[in-house]
């Protein structure tokens, strides 16, 4: 459980790293790289992060993270089939609960990081392509390092992160099933409902410190 916190953590740098502004011709592997060791080095050197100070957390998660992130895709690709058939309305509900759920599920992953170093493989992807996957490995202070990989679109504003794969299971994916089952017990709305009783649960808490 600590080790799947610990990748949470690096899954949450990923994210923040697809964060900051820089030139449309970056390459997204390179701009990952760049901008994901000071990440580590903010975390690990803000007391309140560590911690497990929730406030905190997600206002680095908020400042960093949500602008860049295709919280629509990625929600779109949770819900699978089921999102076509959802109104307007429940569509921008679902993306906001599913990106507060993960605001929190992240924030607590953060306060784990220690002395975990993310190394880069090459990028395998032609100069025209659109959509690429940044191939990476955690180095664990103990143990065999582990492979993280990100999804990544080139959009009119820019490469964004629309999925991570964790322990050879993408987030996604991972998602899906749960949703899928929300929705056959509750439809659209129910999923909705459920998701926003998770957050406000995880909302009254003074912290979220992974363990």
């Amino acid at each position: 459980m600590k080790l799947m916190k610990q990748l949470l953590a690096m899954a949450t740098i990923a994210f923040a790293a697809a964060a900051q502004a820089a030139p449309a011709t970056e390459a997204p592997d390179v701009l990952v790289k760049r901008i994901s060791q000071d990440v580590i080095d903010t975390a690990k050197a803000d007391k309140a992060i560590q911690a497990g100070d929730i406030k905190r957390v997600t206002e680095l998660v908020e400042s960093k993270i949500l602008p860049y992130v295709d919280f629509q895709r990625m929600t779109a690709l949770a819900a699978g089939r089921f999102w076509r058939d959802a109104t307007p309305d429940q569509q921008k509900q679902l993306a906001a609960e599913f990106r507060t759920l993960l605001i929190y599920t992240y924030s607590g992953a953060l306060s784990q990081i220690k002395n975990e170093t993310v190394e880069f493989k090459p990028l395998r992807a032609d100069p025209g392509d659109t959509e690429v996957e940044v191939r990476s490995q955690v180095n664990m202070a103990r143990g065999e390092p582990v492979p993280l990989n990100y999804r990544v679109a080139k959009t009119p504003s820019g490469w964004k992160i629309y999925d991570i794969n964790v322990l050879g299971a993408w987030l996604v994916e991972t998602y899906k099933s749960s949703f899928a089952s929300e929705i056959s017990k509750g439809g659209i709305d129910g999923l909705i409902k459920t998701l926003a009783a998770k957050n406000k649960a995880l909302a009254s808490r003074p912290t979220v410190k992974a363990k």
